[in-house]
């Protein structure tokens, strides 16, 4: 079999066609309480989908039953065309999981770990493919290592080898990078890209919300159980995001004249800021008028810049239900 980097997948990277449908799943547990509601979700081959929601939104559910762990309610789900509980085996061989906690026998060495999960999806020995992906990692020098000796972020590379033992399409990583210092994080997203550009498609959450902006290619946010947007990011940012105008004061401001006063318009404790903030969808930014009253008001300004909202910024207002 060939290595990680010449790993030929069909599908182009970043293709519309789904490797992943999820139709009508919806998850109600024997305690009475649902934490999926009817959720219609496509993962496109080769593509970064990055799930985002609050704590206790549905996330590790839905990626649960994806993977055939938990089983749904109601609804179907297909990875790669194999039905998640008709084909269960078919499927799972085609995903690979990354989970928040760190499962892994503490006495088993990294090697025979990985091995061990190759073998379970029924893949023939590959030693070359293996070694491949410790190298990928730096876990290559930890091979004859026991997984109990090796740090926090070592384990998490661990784990991450593991859902790649079996050379899957499919790789969900759920929160891979909490707790690893910024090396670590820098190291994992590099592999990310790396498979990614081999037409592995890349499904992961995560509270670090910077990553999924400089990531993903898609952005899905859950709230409830319910999935409430999914959209393109750079579409997503251009919708919902907000633009500022911040204009530096020649002279400190007291306060705003009366018909300056607005909630888009907003002065800093100081005095020497003004703040603006518009929409980028509308036709009118309301900029030119602006400058003009306050050129009719003698307030004049040294220097002036523009700021957009993060996706942080986006996603709070979405789960607040304010977008």
């Amino acid at each position: 079999m060939k290595p990680l980097d010449s790993l030929q997948m069909p599908g182009p990277v970043g293709s519309r066609e789904p490797i992943i449908a999820v139709s009508d799943l919806s998850k109600t547990y024997a305690s009475g309480f649902q934490a999926l509601k009817t959720v219609d979700l496509e993962i496109r081959r080769g593509e970064i989908f990055a799930l985002l929601g609050p704590n206790g939104a549905g996330k590790t559910t839905l990626i649960s039953i994806i993977c055939g762990i938990v089983n749904p309610s109601t609804g179907t789900v297909t990875a790669d065309g194999h039905d998640i509980v008709r084909d269960y085996r078919a499927a799972r061989a085609k995903i690979g999981l990354v989970p928040q906690e760190l499962t892994t026998d503490a006495f088993e060495s990294v090697w025979a770990t990985v091995k061990f999960s190759r073998g379970l999806f029924g893949k023939p020995p590959n030693p070359a493919y293996l070694e491949k992906i410790l190298k990928d990692l730096s876990l290559w020098e930890k091979r004859d290592s026991k997984i109990m000796t090796l740090s926090g972020g070592m384990k998490r590379r661990v784990m991450i080898a593991k859902a790649l033992s079996h050379e899957p399409k499919i790789l969900f990583l759920d929160e891979p990078t909490a707790g690893v210092d910024v090396e670590l994080r820098r190291d994992m997203w590099e592999m990310v890209r790396k498979l990614r550009e081999s037409g592995v498609t890349i499904i992961l959450t995560t509270h670090y919300i910077e990553e999924a902006e400089e990531m993903a290619d898609r952005i899905g946010v859950i709230r409830k159980g319910e999935i409430i947007l999914v959209e393109d990011k750079t579409v997503l940012m251009q919708k919902l995001g907000k633009k500022q105008l911040t204009l530096h004061l020649q002279n400190p401001l007291a306060a705003l004249p009366a018909d300056l006063q607005s909630e888009n318009l907003q002065l800093s404790s100081d005095g020497t800021e003004l703040v603006y903030t518009f929409d980028t969808q509308t036709e009118e930014t309301g900029i030119a008028g602006l400058l003009r009253r306050l050129s009719e008001h003698g307030i004049d300004f040294k220097d002036l810049q523009t700021s957009e909202s993060s996706l942080e910024e986006i996603f709070v207002s979405l789960v607040r239900g304010r977008a």
